[in-house]
């Protein structure tokens, strides 16, 4: 099979993320004796950095980790809806859905506590060590690359007439960021300069000054810009201005968390992701639904996507009615083997178009008002159009309106440390910039309803259901593979479809075909409502790049699919790296789509 460039192999370390500076940051602390942990924070923080219109300090990020000779863990760095944040406050405003942007949509940062915590207690080196990178790239300038500033033109008007700091970092002198031009922000440069002095002020120790640097972001500096940012009124996507919820107490009460990951085992791999705060568990509801004996020769075929396509339907139907933090989800049911064989028999010869959620243990499925708004609109309207090249990237509409992306990172060591992370929310285009700190607030509030009594109800110090979802797959028990996807709603699509190329492909070199599985033809469907405002849904769409073949095009018409054909590759952003334990030889394999994202190892 054609592939864009080879999966890499080695012994020494390997790293994958969605922008080549971010992955090669991440190699020089392997290659400076620090363990995968470290190399992930030290990615984390240069994403910050480099791709500012798909994440931020103070966005969200789900860990999954696999110490060596250890179980998979997820650490959670979603933060939970502020203490104000109640249905009532959003109805009282005239709001029927969370805004997309601005100050009411900002849950409590999440990502930089799970970054902290996670050097902490897994990593070697100090926080001044993998944070340097960053830093430098912040103070000195990294090239820009073409979606920054593809992004800030969209939002433009919205920058110079309201968002007054924005404009001030992303375009000086009235211009937005051109691609390979250097792009600083000495604003957040200075931040993290004066947080690892402060941290390092509380005494000599690693851990000491990690703790201390995480104060500093709860209850110092950073805590009373982001509360008086928060409480500042700001345009945001309903056309109005309107203050955030967010408080100092919300900023000091939160810590990231440790907890044991979703798990499902299919054809002898058993995939590990984050629990139903996030729409991790779709991915697992998708691999259930499968039918036994798929093999190699099953791949790309007309049958085979049919088959994906309804299943993918009938788990995303599930996330609608049954995923969330505001109340107990029957994953145990939802996963179980007769609840998938009685759902399988909803999959047909004909594309439904209809949302059709389960009844795990006899429940009733309850939906939104908005879902359900969603489900009618899409009925009665013709699909639009597909969107070119980049589609995976953020729709920012003139108001600001987000559909939203993110990134993603994956690192294998020499010592068999695996992780993988999916960063983002704190977008450029999410709320406007903080001067004093060079970066905004998020939006993840937005994910959440302003139903009462749903799972996924906007409710204080719950978590709104994200769409973040990394992925980590054990064969026998033991850690072989880290993978994931930017993307939003179709993360737990495309992660699917590249798993069953690793998983029914034959090997390359003695070792999994992670470039190849990356490569295939990838596609998504649309039969639910979206994570991201306005909410919409197209039902019986079905996107795919134009290289899946007609064959496959015309057979799934033939079916009643509503196909949209897109471009040639822009379909997922999939990065991923592995390990065979009997060998020791590392692997990697990046995405091509966009030229952006890289695998480095040796």
């Amino acid at each position: 099979m054609f592939t864009t460039r080879p999966t890499l192999q080695g012994t020494h370390g390997m790293v994958s993320s969605t922008h080549w500076l971010a992955s090669q940051s991440a190699m020089a602390v392997l290659e400076d004796g620090g363990n995968a942990f470290d190399a992930a924070v030290t990615a984390g923080f240069v994403l910050h950095v480099v791709e500012p219109h798909l994440n931020g300090p103070a966005g969200e990020v789900p860990i999954i980790l696999a110490p060596a000779g250890g179980a998979p863990t997820v650490l959670c760095g979603q933060g939970p809806a502020p203490a104000g944040a109640t249905i009532d406050h959003y109805i009282a405003l005239g709001l029927d859905l969370v805004p997309g942007t601005g100050p009411l949509a900002a849950a409590v940062p999440g990502a930089f506590d799970a970054w902290l915590l996670l050097l902490r207690d897994h990593g070697t080196k100090r926080l001044a060590e993998v944070v340097r990178y960053a830093i430098g790239y912040a103070e000195h300038g990294h090239p820009a690359v073409e979606r920054i500033g593809e992004t800030v033109e969209t939002v433009r008007e919205l920058f110079e007439t309201e968002w007054t700091a924005s404009a001030e970092l992303y375009l000086p002198g009235g211009h937005a960021p051109a691609p390979g031009r250097l792009l600083k922000n000495p604003a957040l440069a200075a931040t993290w300069r004066r947080l690892i002095a402060e941290a390092e002020a509380a005494g000599p120790g690693r851990e000491t000054q990690i703790d201390a640097a995480r104060r500093v972001w709860r209850e110092g500096f950073i805590a009373e810009e982001l509360a008086d940012a928060a409480a500042r009124p700001a345009m945001d996507s309903s056309g109005e201005r309107h203050a955030g919820t967010l408080t100092g107490e919300d900023l000091a009460g939160f810590e990231a968390t440790y907890e044991a990951p979703a798990r499902h085992t299919w054809n002898g791999w058993t995939v590990c992701k984050a629990g139903p705060w996030s729409q991790g568990p779709v991915f697992l509801q998708q691999l259930a639904l499968l039918p036994d004996g798929l093999g190699a020769d099953d791949l790309g075929t007309p049958d085979l996507v049919h088959t994906l396509i309804e299943g993918s339907k009938l788990a995303m139907a599930d996330r609608e009615a049954w995923y969330g933090d505001a109340a107990d989800v029957p994953l145990a049911e939802l996963l179980d083997r007769p609840y998938n064989d009685e759902r399988r028999t909803l999959i047909g010869e004909r594309a439904s178009y209809e949302l059709r959620p389960g009844r795990p243990g006899g429940r009733q499925p309850r939906l939104s008002k908005q879902a359900l708004a969603a489900v009618a609109r899409s009925a009665s309207h013709t699909p639009g159009p597909v969107a070119g090249p980049g589609g995976g990237e953020p729709t920012v509409g003139g108001d600001g309106t987000v559909r939203g992306d993110t990134c993603h990172l994956d690192v294998v060591d020499r010592w068999g440390n695996m992780v993988a992370a999916t960063p983002s929310g704190g977008w450029l285009q999410s709320n406007p910039v903080i001067p004093a700190l060079g970066f905004p607030l998020g939006t993840r509030l937005q994910m959440a309803w302003l139903d009462p009594g749903l799972p996924n109800s906007l409710t204080p110090g719950r978590r709104p259901r994200t769409t973040l979802t990394p992925s980590l797959a054990l064969r026998d028990d033991t850690p072989v593979m880290a993978f994931g996807t930017p993307g939003g709603d179709q993360q737990d699509q495309w992660s699917v479809h590249f798993l069953l190329g690793v998983a029914l492909r034959g090997p390359v070199r003695s070792g999994l075909d992670l470039q190849g599985a990356i490569d295939a033809p990838n596609w998504h469907q649309e039969s639910f409502p979206g994570s991201f405002h306005p909410r919409s849904m197209a039902a019986g769409r079905v996107v795919v790049e134009s290289r899946i073949g007609e064959g496959v095009i015309s057979g799934l018409r033939r079916r009643g699919h509503e196909v949209a054909v897109g471009a040639a590759w822009s379909e997922g952003r999939l990065c991923a790296v592995a390990r065979d334990p009997e060998t020791g030889v590392l692997m990697a394999g990046a995405n091509p789509r966009g030229a952006q994202g890289y695998a480095v190892g040796r």
